[in-house]
């Protein structure tokens, strides 16, 4: 039987490391969080000086004590933005390393701050803050992202490439065309930012633990000082919600997703099979040992940001999924998730931004691949339907039997003799030739939206008189 006398030396084995001193050094290990929400200080200083000023301005504390706890809050701040502030893991977070450090200060002062509110609405308060901050500087860095795939769009509406599906040569296309599916893409993502934007501003403060507070704060003047729209209207949901860093999340994979797209296509499209496009220096690296590589490892790179953004939205939805209201301590694991997913996309839009600007397009082999895989078949059953009045299903078939002898002879449908299409189909005549070449094809898809240059110019008009 085990001796219940264990001595202190071989009790702190069982924990161990670095938890050398037992199980408080353990509780201390996991219940700090200063380590990552001291990025917070800014928001949670902001965010004390509105209610500081709104206490003041109700009678509930005197104006005295507001103007020691306003000075006091920013020379805080100028502290930490200056690198003199120390902050300590036995204070636990952002709010209690500024609450103490203010008592230093300004003394009793200091301790009137906290009336009212509690670290619950607090936290809710300074991390809704940084994400509203945080998705308005992803909607500029949106807006410069499309900015670039317009310029690019407009410098190749005429340029024609393949388009493809299942990676297989398809229909032509213009360059411009295709960037301009991006724009469309990177466009919903901004709407998606801007709308939860709006779904999240509202103020958390004056919550408190729960269930709101006896004292007569105004809610909606701590609200306009903070440049919310309006308070939040339940106290028990105000710090229980975390849809806003869900929304963001959310947002951040959806817009991951396209960005990882685009590294793909660059990452193909580099590769010496297909040359058409080619990247500077500053996007791409050598191999250690083969002279001749040229990596794009900021394409790649961006590809690989994506699963770690994904994996933030599945962490944090996780952690949120089984918790009954209100406040529970696992909320505490959501700020390093959006913190990661924001570094995460951040670097990912300005790389692909900077891509975009300074990729070499090489329209002369996007234009011979255009014509290969006889990317103009269908223009030839459109023909067949237009001016043999032919049905398509008819047309197809004719069409499909073209593409047999023309891969039989080791040609383009274009070099077939007039003799072998009229023998597949007598009805057929020279015009066809006006539409078997890639510049016609592209040409003729005037449909509001599709790859026609006049078109393709239609939309970037469209798009830059919004952007």
């Amino acid at each position: 039987m085990a001796d219940d006398n264990t001595d202190t030396k071989s009790s702190n084995q069982m924990w161990g490391g670095r938890f050398a001193s037992g199980p408080d050094a353990i509780m201390e290990e996991i219940n700090a969080s200063i380590g990552f929400d001291k990025k917070l200080f800014a928001q949670d200083i902001r965010g004390s000086i509105a209610h500081a000023t709104m206490l003041a301005h109700q009678g509930i504390i005197s104006a005295d004590d507001k103007d020691k706890i306003v000075h006091g809050l920013n020379t805080i701040l100028s502290e930490i933005e200056s690198g003199n502030f120390e902050f300590s893991r036995q204070l636990e977070d952002i709010h209690m390393n500024v609450e103490a450090r203010l008592a230093t200060l300004i003394g009793p002062a200091a301790g009137r701050l906290h009336t009212a509110r509690s670290r619950n609405d607090q936290v809710a308060l300074d991390f809704r803050l940084w994400v509203k901050e945080e998705l308005e500087k992803t909607e500029q860095m949106l807006t410069g992202l499309i900015a670039a795939f317009l310029d690019r769009a407009e410098e190749h509406a005429e340029s024609v490439m393949p388009g493809f599906t299942h990676l297989q040569t398809a229909q032509p296309v213009t360059f411009g065309h295709h960037c301009m599916a991006y724009v469309e893409m990177f466009g919903r993502d901004r709407a998606r930012v801007r709308h939860a934007i709006e779904h999240l501003d509202e103020s958390p403060i004056g919550a408190a633990a729960l269930a709101g507070t006896g004292y007569p704060i105004d809610r909606h003047m701590t609200a306009k000082a903070l440049g919310f729209r309006e308070p939040t209207r339940n106290s028990i949901d105000t710090v229980s919600d975390r849809d806003f860093a869900i929304e963001f999340l959310s947002i951040a994979a959806i817009a991951g997703m396209h960005l990882s797209r685009l590294a793909e296509e660059i990452v193909i499209w580099s590769t010496p099979q297909f040359g058409f496009v080619r990247l500077s220096d500053a996007f791409s690296t050598g191999s250690s040992i083969m002279p001749q590589k040229k990596n794009p490892d900021a394409a790649e790179l961006v590809r690989a940001k994506t699963g770690r953004i994904n994996g933030s939205l599945v962490a944090l939805l996780t952690i949120m999924k089984g918790l009954p209201l209100a406040y529970s301590k696992d909320m505490q694991e959501d700020k390093e998730q959006v913190f990661d997913a924001a570094e995460s996309l951040e670097l990912a839009i300005a790389a692909m931004t900077g891509m975009m600007r300074d990729m070499t397009v090489n329209t002369a082999r996007m234009k011979a691949a255009a014509g290969s895989g006889y990317s103009t078949a269908t223009d030839l059953a459109d023909w067949l339907v237009r001016e043999a009045g032919l049905p398509f299903r008819d047309a197809h078939h004719v069409t499909g039997r073209a593409v047999a002898l023309a891969e039989s002879k080791g040609c383009d449908l274009a070099e077939l003799p007039l003799s072998d299409l009229q023998a597949i189909h007598p009805d057929i005549t020279d015009k066809v030739y006006d539409v078997l070449t890639v510049e016609a094809s592209v040409a003729s898809r005037k449909s509001f939206g599709g790859t026609a240059p006049s078109e393709v110019r239609r939309q970037i008009a469209f798009w830059r008189a919004r952007n």
